[in-house]
């Protein structure tokens, strides 16, 4: 084999959707696998929808996952430039290859015939595409719409017959019958070219071995290989890798939530899960391993076992994996990875607060925005909650208030609430004492330090937040119940 040499080549309008990421990933997978190059290509040719940080969406995108790429627009290479709004002069050059062969030609139709053309289309119960009128100017005509200076673009001029094929390596060979392809505009009158155009163009330059796109690029395929046959390139083999699926079987969209990777990473996601479950989406080793490191995953790959079928995005089974990964991490390298997340919500400043909460919470995470909901109360000065809530089931305010004040006395003998295995003893004593269920007893005092009738081990919240702001919590909810 030669060389293996992939590519990533976004569009700079926005954050990369989970589909395009996954993409990228299988891509960066095979070239790891074999030794090869990763290539990141900006295709930036409609200027109209990109976006002020497109850039930097993609690259972070990429930099979360550990994506790193070979070759690229920040790092250069061998066969840059790597955004096409700097390759403008090759694609001018290569059209007017196109059209000397006579495989492209220009076409003068103004947006509104082409419009008039659409709607006649539509009306006669037609597929709409272009009706060829420039394809067979004389010229005579030709050259009267060019001392005209009227607009023109350049269009791929289809074989009127005959039939095109594509041997796909995921869905095997792919064949339509030419008269069903639209004479493609490759070169548009602001002299920036189509994807179609710029794709080949690139592929063959930067001498790209493999070609993965998604399913939705499966139309255009008999375009790109026109367009390879006419330049006389080999064309590299080609896999189109299936869609994502939200639950309902639809695409995913932003009717399902986070699309984008950038989403993830910033509710919290371990890029190592992450890595994980987009690998998972059209790729399968076998089938019961999901669990895979990135140096599992790289060598295992191989695109023979990219599936045909469409992918699920399970957000459960992510906050599964996720889960997973969190509990593999120490309690030191947790907490470096949830202080951005307290620091972000004005919670905390400094390490050493995070680190002392990590063993309390770390089996309670599925992802690291989680901590801010489920640690808060730890960390703020008063608690806003409905005195009600401290009367839990079988009990009246009498009976809660005895509770309270019982439970206020055990833990003010304590000096100090580091030793939880002794002050729990003392507690549930105290809850014998009174003839009241520790759910009771407990259930109450939980109310009254957390704010919560569900929360984290209670001995825990109670060792964390310390002597005087438990007594303090605990003396407040007894005055608000008896004043309720």
């Amino acid at each position: 084999m030669s060389e293996v040499r992939v590519r990533f080549a976004p569009s700079p309008t926005g954050a990369p959707h989970v589909g395009n990421i996954r993409t990228a990933l299988f891509d960066y997978l095979w070239a790891r696998h074999t030794g090869g190059k990763f290539i990141l290509r900006i295709e930036d040719t409609d200027q109209a929808r990109e976006v002020e940080n497109g850039l930097d969406l993609i690259l972070g995108s990429l930099r979360y996952l550990g994506l790193n790429w070979d070759e690229g627009p920040d790092i250069g290479g061998p066969y840059g430039p790597y955004r096409q709004s700097d390759r403008l002069q090759l694609y001018t050059q290569y059209t007017q290859e196109l059209i000397d062969k006579g495989a492209a030609y220009y076409c003068y139709c103004t947006p509104e015939r082409l419009e008039e053309m659409r709607k006649e289309q539509l009306a006669r119960g037609e597929s709409t595409r272009y009706d060829r009128r420039c394809r067979f100017l004389t010229p005579a005509e030709r050259a009267a719409r060019e001392r005209e200076g009227l607009p023109r673009v350049v269009r791929l001029a289809v074989p009127l017959d005959g039939e095109t094929t594509l041997h796909d390596f995921i869905h095997g060979s792919l064949t339509i019958a030419n008269r069903d392809v639209d004479d493609q505009v490759l070169l548009k009158s602001d002299g920036f070219p189509t994807y179609h155009l710029a794709v080949v163009v690139d592929d063959h330059l930067m001498k790209i071995s493999h070609v993965l796109r998604g399913d939705d690029w499966i139309p255009s395929f008999p375009k790109h290989v026109l367009l390879y046959q006419a330049f006389g390139w080999e064309i590299p083999p080609h896999g189109h890798v299936p869609n994502v699926l939200g639950p309902d079987k639809k695409k995913l969209s932003k009717r399902h939530g986070a699309t984008s990777v950038i989403q993830f990473r910033d509710e919290g996601y371990l890029s190592e899960a992450m890595l994980n479950f987009l690998a998972l989406l059209g790729w399968a080793y076998d089938d019961k391993t999901e669990l895979f490191t990135r140096e599992q995953l790289i060598e295992l790959f191989t695109l023979d076992k990219i599936g045909r079928a469409p992918a699920v995005f399970d957000r459960n089974k992510l906050d599964w994996m996720n889960g997973v990964y969190i509990r593999e991490l120490s309690d030191a390298q947790l907490a470096e990875r949830l202080l951005p997340f307290m620091m972000g919500a004005g919670l905390v400043t400094d390490l050493g607060t995070v680190q002392r909460m990590v063993p309390l919470f770390r089996e309670r995470l599925k992802k690291l925005s989680d901590i801010v909901s489920l640690a808060d109360f730890l960390l703020v000065q008063d608690l806003e909650y409905d005195p009600h809530l401290l009367v839990g089931p079988k009990m009246d305010k009498a009976t809660t208030l005895t509770a309270l004040r019982t439970a206020q006395e055990v833990l003010e003998s304590f000096s100090s609430f580091e030793d939880e295995t002794r002050i729990e003893a003392e507690l549930r004593t105290a809850s014998d004492r009174l003839s009241l269920k520790y759910a009771q007893f407990f259930g109450a005092l939980r109310v009254a330090v957390t704010g919560r009738t569900v929360s984290p081990p209670l001995m825990g919240s109670i060792r964390l937040l310390g002597r005087e702001k438990t007594l303090w919590r605990i003396d407040w909810a007894i005055h608000a119940l008896e004043t309720s």
